[in-house]
């Protein structure tokens, strides 16, 4: 559906993004689930049909991209998420924007967790790691890997506990 949509294909898929962001918050709410991981699982749940394949895989993507930066944004320390639209909120259908609020602090929270499942785990001497880059959490030394590896202790201090670098998105 890229290119010039007609007024009936753009109301499809917006109608499409509503109810999946809708039924999938509902969905989480009830089952406990990460709503940001039950989005890819809702298209047989849908009351709006008229979406392809393509264009569902579409919707699924933008969905997950809108509420990673709304989640972000609030992450990074954005005070409202009405400032992260960057317009009037009264713009906005009451009951998308109270779905997509709630989507994003769920999501927010969802991101969250990881970080601190990731953070806890860390990286010690002796466990493999793959591609990357690991920080020394005792001098801050960082240790390159090119290729899967057993991690050494920190050449610079001989510390054995690491953890990622914080990810940047301008980094190449």
């Amino acid at each position: 559906m890229k290119g010039k949509e007609s007024s009936e294909e753009l109301e499809t898929m917006g109608e499409a993004y509503r109810e999946l962001l809708q039924k999938a918050l509902r969905k989480a709410r009830d089952t406990g689930t990460g709503l940001y991981h039950l989005i890819s699982g809702m298209r047989g749940e849908m009351a709006v049909n008229k979406v392809s394949e393509p264009e569902w895989a579409e919707l699924e993507g933008s969905v997950r991209r809108d509420l990673a930066h709304a989640a972000q944004y609030l992450q990074e320390g954005g005070s409202e998420l009405k400032d992260w639209l960057g317009f009037d909120v009264s713009l906005i259908e009451k009951a998308l924007w109270s779905a997509f609020s709630e989507a994003a602090n769920q999501t927010q929270v969802e991101l969250y967790k990881i970080h601190l499942q990731a953070e806890a785990a860390g990286y010690h001497t002796g466990e493999w790691v793959g591609l990357g880059t690991i920080v020394c959490d005792r001098c801050g030394e960082l240790l390159q890997f090119h290729k899967p590896g057993r991690i050494p202790p920190c050449p610079r201090c001989k510390g054995t506990h690491f953890h990622r670098p914080p990810f940047s998105p301008t980094q190449t």
